[in-house]
């Protein structure tokens, strides 16, 4: 089993900034695939972004490629999202998940593990 806490959550300008973090507990992330992914109200959860645990393709939804960096701290067993030229439309609740059978990156239904989430809302 894994555990998935996220946080760093809140309220933001646009064109702020945030740092997600998601820290995994239980067995080791070593050999997963993490991901984060959002869901506004009102609409489908959707792929943010997402990178293998030891290193590898990183994978970015078109909506934040180039204001958005996934990275981990392997010492720390912990995932970050830094979100950078925040815009009201990335108001979301934000989920980290980790993959362990392998799948599609970007399918949140190819993740086994998920986080409670933290909300992110950016005023205009």
């Amino acid at each position: 089993q894994v555990q998935l806490v996220e946080s760093g959550g809140g309220l933001v300008q646009t064109g702020g900034s945030l740092r997600l973090s998601c820290a995994g507990s239980g067995r080791p992330f070593s050999n997963y695939r993490v991901g984060w992914f959002r869901q506004a109200p009102g609409k489908e959860r959707e792929f943010v972004a997402a990178n293998r645990w030891s290193g590898g393709s990183t994978y970015y939804a078109d909506s934040v490629k180039g204001r958005f960096t996934i990275s981990r701290d392997n010492a720390k067993n912990t995932v970050y999202l830094q979100m950078n030229s925040l815009k009201p439309e990335d108001t979301a609740v934000y989920y980290c998940a980790a993959q362990a059978r392998g799948g599609s990156s970007r399918d949140g239904e190819s993740y086994d593990y998920w986080g409670q989430g933290t909300q992110v809302t950016v005023s205009s």
